[in-house]
């Protein structure tokens, strides 16, 4: 039985044997092996090609580890957990800000308050110039999901649409930057997603409270965690419904 999964991250990222062979220091053939035959490497070469795909572990060689090795590790991508979003430090957000490089993923339906930080439009701009990619998902201000919200929270039922169109005024000015896309989704919104590279801030949702005033995760990426790529996976499914928004 073949090992589809890493065939398939090896084809999406261009990625040959002869490169995996190299970074892992064994035959082609061992490779080849890997994927036709779905032969599990030695953890050591399993962190080098997770590393190299930028796939989790467990995704690649689900069978690999064992059931409390990856409860393990899962507990061990929580670095905090805040009992709201709002007690947060700044320096925090700064940071996972200024050392992202890579990638930068963010699902709201407002989140103004990262525009707190003068330093974001030009930050997000220049990433998305030296090859980053910038995605950043925002909430259809006319979907039934988002009014549903803003009655929920008592603030009535277009208070948050408002607050939308706010945030897509804002962060329409760097729309057309290379590397930054923007879309509205009009799903259920159970978290706000904020990710930089390998770090994420995750902000469940509490019926009848905003999302400042509920708890907030700081998980960081383990390649036989699983925490940070349920989330990651959210993240991409609601990606993948949502449309560009209407300017």
């Amino acid at each position: 039985m073949a090992n589809e999964r890493l065939r398939d991250a090896l084809h999406r990222g261009g990625t040959t044997l002869e490169a995996v062979a190299r970074s892992t220091g064994v035959d082609p053939k061992t490779v080849e092996r890997w994927i036709t035959q779905d032969r599990v490497p030695y953890p050591r070469h399993r962190r080098t090609v997770a590393t190299m795909l930028a796939e989790a572990e467990t995704y690649l060689w689900p069978s690999a580890n064992s059931d409390l090795k990856v409860e393990n590790a899962s507990n061990s991508e929580v670095v905090n957990v805040y009992p709201s979003r709002n007690v947060i430090p700044r320096e925090l957000w700064d940071r996972l800000l200024n050392d992202a490089t890579a990638r930068i993923d963010i699902l709201v339906y407002v989140g103004m308050f990262l525009t707190e930080n003068p330093a974001l439009l030009p930050a997000l701009r220049d990433k998305g110039a030296a090859g980053g990619r910038m995605r950043l998902l925002f909430g259809d201000p006319n979907s039934r999901e988002v009014m549903r919200r803003s009655a929920d929270e008592g603030i009535g039922r277009n208070a948050i649409s408002a607050k939308i169109r706010n945030a897509l005024a804002f962060f329409g000015r760097i729309a057309d930057a290379p590397g930054v896309e923007v879309r509205c989704h009009g799903t259920t919104l159970y978290n706000s997603i904020y990710r930089y590279d390998d770090e994420m801030i995750v902000n469940p949702h509490v019926y009848g409270a905003p999302a400042p005033h509920a708890p907030a995760m700081h998980l960081r990426r383990l390649s036989a965690g699983l925490m940070f790529e349920t989330y990651a996976q959210s993240f991409d499914t609601v990606w993948e419904v949502a449309k560009p928004p209407k300017w």
